[in-house]
Formats: structure tokens, C-alpha cells, sequence
């Protein structure tokens, strides 16, 4: 396993497991320089959306880089009030603008808005089949928005992107993923690194030479999980994709899922009203 690992979804299109997102970098500049420096460390796997306002910044420091479109996996997102049938497909040629390319990898709900994820998914299921997005998906459904929005999708969601770390172990929801296919994706890996101090890790830390965002990093993709650690800085950058020559044992797996305790750092999917 390296940075170059990827995992392959339903339709058979390839994501490299570990990526870099960029949500809260301000666009121009910063999201600029981070973009680059993630690419000239070895990422090849870029998380946006267009209610980040940078997809510009991303956008132009991918077509700085000289790395061939091809080489690259990008996702982006449809915002809430982005949402509905027409309106999405507009909002993703607004994307595609900004992002100044003619596809991307994977296309993504932002959030399960009532009363509008399922047109807006017949959106997505469009531009799918006219080849503008390589796969579709979903981020921050629960299991009752994916029982929903299955009842009438063509396609089942590839990919579903969510809050997920050890203080919010979704087993339940992970397990229902595998089962139809899905593939889990975890934003906010490390909780914004809210507990990068508790014992647990840094004991795992001490044992393996590893810091404690390492040890978090390590345990998703041992579960399988597609993750994009956000860092500004290239150093970090680095260190987060240097999980790949240490494995946890089965215990100790264990001993990490029972951090869970249902605790969020971002927005629970069913307070989302708009």
C-alpha cells in the first residue's frame, strides 16, 4: 500500500483511498499553494465543493501542475440551496467553470436537503449517463436517506461521504454501505483534531513511531474507509500520507472503535433543513 492505492467502486471507477481536502481554506492563495503542494508530495485525489468557494484556487492549481487531468481523481459537491433538478444541473456547469475542466471524478449531494435529494439526484444520474462525471454519490446521508432516496434512484450512490472518526465510529451505517455497494468516505478524519491528545492514541502512537493523526488515518483505511485529512501545511501533508509501513492489530482496531461515543464536529444530517 502507498499514496497510489486506490479502491475501486461499483462501476468499476478507481479513487485513491487517501486524498486531500479542502474545506475552511480561503480561496486564491492559500488553497492555491496547499493544492500544490499536496500534488508535488504525491497526492493525486482532491475533495472540493462549491460551497467552499475555492474551487477556482483548485481548479488552477491543478492545471498549473502539468499532471495530466487523467492522473487526477476531483470531486465536488451540490450546495443545499443548489439543490433540485434544474437548478443542479446548472449549479455543476457553474462548477466545471470554475474548476476549468470538462468532468470530474465524482459528483456529490452535499447534504440531504428534505423534499429535494431525490430530484437532485435525478440530476446526477444525468449527467452520469451523458459521461460528465466519472461517478456519483452521496454525503451526509444516514441510513433512512439512503433507504429514501433508494426507493426511486437508478443507480445506487457509489460513494457516501461523511463525518466519520473514532468518536463517531458509524458501524451500523458502514456495515449497510458495504452491503449495498457503497463505498464509505470519511471527512473530518481526525475531528479537527479535537482529540489528537487522548491516551489511547498516543500510547499507539509511542508503539509504532507515529503521531496520533497517523494512528486515526491508519485505522480508516484498515476499515476500508476513504479518507481526505485536510492540511495547509506541506509537512503535515506529508506525515498524513506516511501510514502506510505500520499495520493495527485486530485488538487494537477494537480498542480504537470503542472510542466512539457518538460525538460530532460538524452539522447532524437530519438538523439540515435548507
Amino acid at each position: 500500500m502507498n499514496l497510489e492505492t486506490t479502491v475501486e467502486l461499483s462501476n468499476g471507477v478507481k479513487i485513491p483511498q487517501l486524498g486531500l481536502g479542502v474545506y475552511k481554506v480561503d480561496r486564491g492563495e492559500e488553497v492555491y499553494q496547499t493544492v500544490q503542494s499536496a500534488l508535488n508530495v504525491g497526492y493525486r485525489h482532491i475533495d472540493t465543493a462549491s460551497f467552499y468557494g475555492n474551487e477556482e484556487g483548485v481548479g488552477k492549481a491543478i492545471k498549473d501542475s502539468g499532471i495530466s487531468r487523467e492522473e487526477l481523481f476531483v470531486t465536488t459537491k451540490v450546495w443545499n440551496d443548489e439543490q433540485g433538478y434544474e437548478e443542479t444541473l446548472q449549479a455543476f456547469e457553474r462548477s466545471l467553470k470554475r474548476l476549468q475542466m470538462d468532468y470530474v471524478d465524482l459528483y456529490l449531494i452535499h447534504w440531504p436537503v428534505p423534499n429535494q435529494f431525490k430530484q437532485t439526484w435525478k440530476a446526477l444520474e444525468k449527467l452520469y449517463y451523458e459521461g460528465k462525471v466519472r461517478a456519483i454519490g452521496v454525503s451526509n446521508f444516514l441510513q433512512h436517506h439512503l433507504d429514501d432516496l433508494l426507493l426511486e434512484a437508478e443507480i445506487v450512490p457509489m460513494i457516501n461521504q461523511v463525518e466519520f472518526h473514532p468518536q463517531l465510529y458509524l458501524k451500523e451505517l458502514l456495515h449497510y454501505c458495504q452491503q449495498r455497494g457503497i463505498q464509505l468516505e470519511a471527512w473530518s478524519p481526525l475531528a479537527r483534531a479535537t482529540y489528537l491528545d487522548h491516551p489511547l492514541l498516543l500510547q499507539l502512537g509511542g508503539k509504532y513511531g507515529k503521531s496520533p493523526a497517523q494512528i486515526i488515518l491508519r485505522w480508516d483505511l484498515q476499515h476500508g474507509i476513504v479518507t481526505i485529512p485536510k492540511s495547509t501545511h506541506k509537512e503535515r501533508q506529508v506525515e498524513n500520507v506516511n501510514i502506510y509501513d505500520f499495520s493495527l492489530t485486530k485488538l487494537e482496531m477494537n480498542e480504537i472503535n470503542n472510542l466512539h461515543c457518538d460525538r460530532r464536529v460538524g452539522s447532524h444530517p437530519d438538523q439540515i433543513n435548507s
